[in-house]
């Protein structure tokens, strides 16, 4: 019968799996994106005099490329006397733009920035948007900006997007062109922003509302498909990042760990209840054993004992009927055979093995079998940590990671024992392990890479930050000197812990999070 801890770590697995999915959507998965939408303003100038013509909203697909819809730069086209600038939601300013590629048809446009300009370039989701699915519009409608009264000059100043939540009802479609039906409100200036899943990647691009004069009657809105959008990049010549990868939120990855180590717990309950049964089985069969050798060994010296004493009869026999005969050589001969095998006998009886010897024979018997199996081989050598590198390929799991902009390949990993990775980093140990941060100069993006030489498992946990955290984190990576590869064990500790002042400035958890099991390198 199942134990109770076995039973309870079985009924924590149900109940973990039974919980209703979490939502997938994580606001800094949006927050993230929302920092490569811009507001692309069209102004005019006259007589020295700068006029704000329109303005609508765009969103980068590189650090030097931004999509809009055609009619937000229609009139650049059309008129003289008119420059197109575009305005990131962070930073100090805008940068001028010029029309890259133009499709009236698709309502489409791509702008071309000045060179050294650098956005956060979006991921465009290359799977089909399902029905009734999650999404989220971001741009700069113009009615907020009414609201808040603001001036020329604030709208071609850095601003953070205005974001709505909605969801997608499929089976509707423009004749014009192929688009989105969803309910994220979007107002005049969304025009050109990007309709986001859950985990921040582009659907499509926000085009129009629905017209009724009656204000009664829903809203709902249309965003060009990426069918159409990826025609036109490609038109244009222009090969966007795009990920196929199904969203998965953390709590959920999270709940599918716990899921899996409540099965563990049970698992190797169950395994060390196999093993225990194990031996109480051998233990009864070690004892039957000596209770049959202790037995034996009785049965055997009794009969013994019994031959010694009818061969001392027989001795004694022989020498009465020596005496008789006056045989006095024969008869000691005689006489002293039957006494000798008398004792024997007797001797033989007594040293026979008591039955209070079965529990110490069962006892010897244990410990000789556990000798035997300590003395073998393991059964799997390769499974020791070696000291020598191990140069490893690193695969992705994809059920327990999170994928939402970057790139999925193998890893190739060399570890050295005391952190040395690749020979040329050198990971810090803390708490949780060997790990290391990564801050570079020219991303918004943190990484923190961690590997379990015990597991043989390289993971990778991304944070999509904004300019004034880069700023912070970038200055408390510069106080970090890391030491050369192949520290000792207290300069490795000494780096994991001054390596926790960076993450103290990480959010709580990361936009992305990808796990990788290692094997050996062929």
């Amino acid at each position: 019968m199942p134990t109770l801890r076995r039973l309870l770590a079985l009924l924590a697995a149900f109940l973990i799996a039974a919980l209703p999915a979490a939502v997938t959507a994580d606001p800094a998965d949006i927050a993230a994106a929302s920092r490569g939408v811009v507001r692309v303003v069209l102004i005019r100038y006259d007589g020295g005099a700068a006029q704000l013509v329109s303005h609508g909203t765009g969103f980068a697909i590189a650090p030097d490329l931004v999509v809009t819809n055609a009619h937000v730069v229609e009139d650049l086209r059309d008129s003289d006397g008119i420059v197109a600038g575009v305005v990131p939601s962070e930073g100090r300013g805008g940068f001028a733009a010029s029309i890259a590629a133009y499709s009236p048809q698709r309502d489409l446009a791509l702008l071309k920035l000045k060179p050294g300009t650098s956005l956060a370039a979006l991921t465009l989701y290359s799977g089909a948007p399902a029905d009734s699915q999650e999404v989220y519009a971001a741009g700069y409608p113009g009615n907020v900006d009414m609201a808040e009264g603001l001036s020329m000059a604030d709208l071609v100043s850095p601003q953070a997007a205005v974001k709505s939540r909605g969801y997608i009802s499929a089976g509707r479609s423009s004749r014009e062109y192929d688009t989105i039906l969803h309910t994220a409100p979007i107002g005049a200036g969304n025009s050109g922003g990007p309709l986001l899943d859950a985990c921040g990647r582009v659907l499509g691009v926000n085009s129009f509302g629905t017209v009724s004069e009656n204000t009664t009657d829903s809203a709902f809105y249309f965003a060009i498909s990426m069918r159409e959008l990826s025609a036109f990049l490609q038109g244009a010549g222009v090969t966007p990042h795009v990920s196929g990868t199904p969203c998965t939120s953390l709590a959920d990855l999270d709940r599918a760990d716990a899921a899996r180590g409540a099965e563990d717990q049970a698992r190797l309950a169950a395994e060390a209840e196999a093993r225990k049964a194990a031996q109480a089985e051998f233990a009864a069969k070690a004892q039957h054993d000596a209770e049959l050798q202790i037995l034996s060994e009785r049965d055997n010296g009794l009969a013994i004992a019994a031959v010694l004493l009818l061969a001392s009869l027989a001795a004694g026999a022989a020498a009465f009927v020596f005496y008789q005969r006056g045989k006095q050589r024969q008869l000691k001969i005689a006489g002293g055979a039957a006494g000798l095998l008398l004792v024997a006998a007797v001797g033989t009886w007594l040293l026979r093995p008591p039955l209070s010897l079965i529990d110490e024979r069962a006892k010897d018997i244990i410990a000789e079998a556990k000798a035997k199996n300590e003395a073998a081989p393991a059964p799997d050598a390769s499974s020791a940590a070696p000291e020598a590198p191990q140069k490893l390929v690193c695969v992705l799991d994809p059920q327990r990671s999170r994928v939402t902009v970057s790139d999925v390949t193998d890893v190739p990993l060399t570890w050295a024992p005391g952190g040395c990775v690749n020979g040329k980093t050198q990971y810090g140990l803390a708490g949780d392990g060997w790990s290391r941060v990564l801050v570079p100069q020219g991303e918004a993006t943190v990484s923190i890479t961690r590997f379990d030489p015990d597991r043989r498992e390289y993971t990778v946990e991304r944070y999509l930050m904004g300019l004034d955290a880069m700023t912070a984190l970038r200055e408390a990576r510069t106080r970090l000197k890391a030491p050369a590869c192949g520290a000792d064990d207290a300069t490795a500790r000494a780096l994991g812990e001054a390596q926790g002042s960076i993450r103290a400035l990480l959010p709580p958890e990361p936009n992305e999070r990808l796990r990788y099991n290692c094997r050996p390198a062929p």
